[in-house]
């Protein structure tokens, strides 16, 4: 500790600054809490992954698109959950299935 000073006026002035520093800290360490308990909260209020997606055409009057496995990053912004069932009519209606995701063999649906 010799890099402190010897005197008491320049102690109580690092002592004041210090204590100044550390509310600093604690006050955003706090901030950080709040921000990370909201995104978990986000996470957790968050409605689950369907297990099949329907992609929907360009307007609301437009057939659907494709159909992909629930999570697939190829599906458009224009999307809806759907069910199992829904999926396979959906395939064997003429929907095509996305190339990258799969869902007619993950469904088990053969064409034809």
């Amino acid at each position: 500790m010799n890099d402190l000073p010897p005197d008491l006026p320049r102690l109580r002035t690092l002592e004041t600054w210090l204590a100044l520093q550390l509310d600093q800290v604690r006050q955003r360490i706090a901030a950080v809490e709040r921000q990370e308990a909201e995104r978990q909260r986000g996470l957790d209020a968050r409605p689950p992954t369907p297990d099949w997606i329907l992609e929907r055409g360009l307007n609301r009057d437009s057939p659907p698109v494709a159909v992909h496995v629930g999570g697939c990053h190829m599906a458009g912004k224009r999307t809806k959950g759907i069910d199992r069932d829904t999926a396979l009519r959906a395939l064997a209606e003429g929907v095509q299935a996305c190339g990258h995701c799969r869902p007619d063999s993950e469904l088990g649906f053969v064409d034809g």
